[in-house]
C-alpha cells in the first residue's frame, strides 16, 4: 500500500495543506507573505509515494489550496479546494477562514469563491473540541437560520457544502440544513446520527486527530482515550443506522501527517471495526461522494 505508484484505495477526504502536522503558528509564518511552493511541494510528495491520488482541503486564507490544485496534477492527484472556509464573525473560524458579518456579506464571498474558482463551499458553524474535557466545544455554534441560509446560498450557486461541525444538535442542524458533508461531528449521540442517515448527509469523522495525540503528552490521556472510546461507539452506531462515511485525517493537524494521517485513519476505522468485510465498500461508496464536490 506504501510503494511508489501503487494506488491507495481511498482519497484524502479533509486535509490542510498549509499546514505542517507539528506547529499551527509556525505554518502560519511559512505562507503569511504568500503560499510556500517549496513546501506545499513536500506534502503533496508525501500523497504521492503512498499512492494517494485524491485529496479534498479544508481550507486555508492564504492561497496554499489553491497552489495545491494547481500543482497537483505534476504527482498524479486530483486537488479539491474551497479556498477559505467561511465563518461568522465572533465564531470560531479564523484559523482557516474568512469572516462574514451578514447573510448579505456571506453571499458576496460564495461569489468570490466562483470568480476564484473554488470546488465547493465550506461553513463553520461551530467550535472545536476542548481537549481539557471529554464533552465541551470551544465556541458558540450558530443559529439554525444562519446555517439554512448559508447552505441554501451556496447550493443556489452551484456549491455542495463541507460543514465543519460538533457537537450533537448542531450536527442534527447542519444535516437537517442540507449540508452535504459534516466535517468531525464529534460528539454526537444517536438521535443526531439518526438525522444524519435520513438527509443522505456524508460524515467524515476525522478521528485521528485524538487517536494521534494520545500519549504525545500534549493533553491528558485519559480524556483523550474517554473521547476515542466514544467516538469508537459513534462510528458503530453510525454504520448500524446507514450513515455515509468517508475517511478523512485533516492532514496538517496536530500529529497528523499529509499522507501518512490518511493511512493512520483506515487503520483506526479498522480497529472500529475489526474483520469487517463490508467496511472496504462502505468506504469506497463514502470516497465516491467526497469526489463529486465540484461546483455544478
Amino acid at each position: 500500500m506504501t510503494a511508489m505508484n501503487k494506488r491507495f484505495p481511498f482519497g484524502e477526504g479533509h486535509a490542510h495543506i498549509f499546514m505542517n502536522g507539528a506547529d499551527y503558528h509556525r505554518a502560519v509564518e511559512t505562507h503569511k507573505n504568500g503560499p510556500d511552493e517549496r513546501v506545499i511541494r513536500l506534502h503533496l510528495q508525501e500523497y504521492q509515494k503512498r499512492g494517494i491520488s485524491f485529496v479534498r482541503d479544508g481550507g486555508d486564507h492564504f492561497g496554499a489550496s489553491f497552489l495545491a490544485r494547481k500543482l497537483a496534477p505534476e504527482y498524479g492527484i486530483t486537488y479539491l479546494t474551497p479556498g477559505a472556509a467561511l465563518f461568522k464573525k465572533g465564531h470560531y473560524g479564523r484559523v482557516v477562514g474568512e469572516a462574514f458579518e451578514d447573510m448579505k456579506e456571506f453571499a458576496a464571498l460564495v461569489k468570490e469563491r466562483k470568480r476564484q474558482g473554488a470546488d465547493f463551499i465550506k461553513i463553520m458553524t461551530t467550535g472545536i473540541m476542548d481537549f481539557q474535557t471529554d464533552h465541551t466545544l470551544t465556541g458558540r455554534a450558530l443559529r439554525e437560520k444562519e446555517v439554512f441560509e448559508m447552505v441554501h446560498i451556496a447550493h443556489e450557486e452551484g456549491f455542495l457544502v463541507m460543514s465543519h461541525t460538533n457537537g450533537a444538535r448542531a450536527c442534527e442542524i447542519a444535516a437537517a440544513c442540507g449540508a452535504d458533508s459534516l466535517e468531525h461531528g464529534n460528539f454526537q449521540d444517536e438521535q443526531s446520527l439518526r438525522v444524519l442517515a435520513e438527509c443522505g448527509t456524508l460524515w467524515v469523522p476525522t478521528v485521528v486527530t485524538v487517536k494521534n495525540l494520545i500519549g504525545c503528552g500534549r493533553y491528558p490521556d485519559r480524556i483523550l482515550e474517554r473521547i476515542w472510546e466514544r467516538t469508537g461507539k459513534m462510528l458503530k452506531a453510525a454504520r448500524a443506522l446507514g450513515v455515509s462515511l468517508a475517511l478523512g485525517s485533516d492532514a496538517g493537524a496536530c500529529m497528523v501527517g499529509h499522507g501518512s494521517g490518511l493511512l493512520d485513519e483506515f487503520r483506526a476505522f479498522q480497529e472500529v471495526f475489526p474483520e469487517d468485510k463490508t467496511l472496504i465498500s462502505e468506504l469506497e461508496r463514502g470516497q465516491r461522494k467526497l469526489e463529486c464536490f465540484v461546483r455544478q
